[in-house]
């Protein structure tokens, strides 16, 4: 289908990340405030048919891939008839998700042909974990991820990268994909509200490749698929590779195609955007989202909602905290 969502710069839009809850089972420190964040209320936030409905009308407007993300998406009550009724769209149906709960789904998802999955862990050490999530669940999520990876899912996980918690480990996972396909996908620590950002403790690529390449020499540039919010690589002789999400250093706008519904159905252009459009009310009003949602995208910012190198602290404490936006 032609796409129609169409940003001033000529960008289609044709993926979309809907967070399905602000839920969370860990407590992650860069995404959740240590305050906590105060949760949607029931009412506000949108019903699995509504969910459903909406992603039909993006869907209608050329969106080939929906992302189901968080806070956590699988402790969502009734997942399984979401993700059974959006996989009769056609599209690409993809999961990002901390792993706890996989083992409640690995069947449904071979069932349906939700095979990519990111998986976020930002440690291989138990007690780091533990200190990071504020919980324990490290086995258990460790397992799923073999399981996955041995059942044919195409496993990423996600790594933010924070010095001095967990820049150390930079080789040992990419140590993962030698013998397994598995990708790494090694994330900036980004600002939002509460998580205490500053670029003192983000880890930039050119440090990630140069702490690669002392340990395992060549490490070759893979081609990045169009829309790629990651530069690739692969060591050589692996199976699988590791990536690099520069959203700070090096930002991948220019080709962007992806929009954001939160979980109370506000669309957000960008992931660091203050700016927000509430697309469920009028649809509870039995009214048509469709130029809503085009229209929106019209007011698209180039790079990263304006802001510059500095990330200035008032733009983005004004934002959501990642759990509540989705990632």
């Amino acid at each position: 289908m032609e796409p129609k969502i169409i940003d001033t710069f000529g960008r289609p839009h044709t993926y979309l990340r809907i967070s399905l809850t602000d839920r969370c089972n860990l407590r992650c420190f860069y995404c959740m405030p240590e305050e906590g964040i105060e949760l949607m209320e029931k009412p506000s936030i949108m019903t699995l048919e509504e969910i459903i409905e909406i992603s039909k009308t993006y869907v209608n407007l050329g969106v080939d891939t929906i992302r189901l993300t968080g806070g956590e998406p699988l402790v969502r009550k009734n997942f399984e008839y979401l993700v059974r009724e959006l996989s009769k769209l056609s599209i690409t149906l993809k999961l990002t998700t901390n792993g706890i709960l996989l083992d409640k789904y690995f069947d449904l998802f071979e069932e349906i042909g939700l095979m990519k999955i990111n998986v976020s862990l930002d440690t291989l050490d138990k007690a780091k974990n533990a200190f990071v999530t504020k919980r324990d669940y490290y086995d258990r999520i460790m397992k799923n991820i073999q399981d996955g990876i041995s059942r044919g899912f195409h496993i990423k996980l996600n790594v933010v990268l924070i010095k001095g918690v967990n820049d150390k480990e930079i080789n040992d996972f990419i140590a993962l994909t030698k013998d397994q396909h598995v990708d790494v996908k090694f994330i900036e620590f980004m600002p939002f509200k509460g998580n205490k950002w500053d670029w003192s403790k983000g880890v930039s690529e050119e440090e990630i490749l140069k702490i690669a390449r002392s340990a395992f020499g060549q490490v070759e540039a893979l081609p990045n698929p169009k829309h790629s919010t990651s530069n690739n690589f692969q060591v050589e002789g692996h199976q699988g590779s590791f990536g690099i999400i520069s959203t700070i250093t090096n930002p991948f706008c220019s080709d962007c195609n992806r929009i954001r519904l939160t979980a109370d159905g506000k669309m957000k252009n960008c992931l660091f955007a203050n700016s927000e459009t509430d697309i469920l009310s009028p649809h509870r009003k039995g009214e048509s989202i469709d130029q809503l949602i085009m229209d929106t995208i019209r007011h698209k910012k180039h790079s990263r909602d304006g802001m510059d190198l500095k990330m200035d602290a008032d733009q983005y404490e004004n934002n959501r905290s990642m759990i509540s936006i989705g990632g």
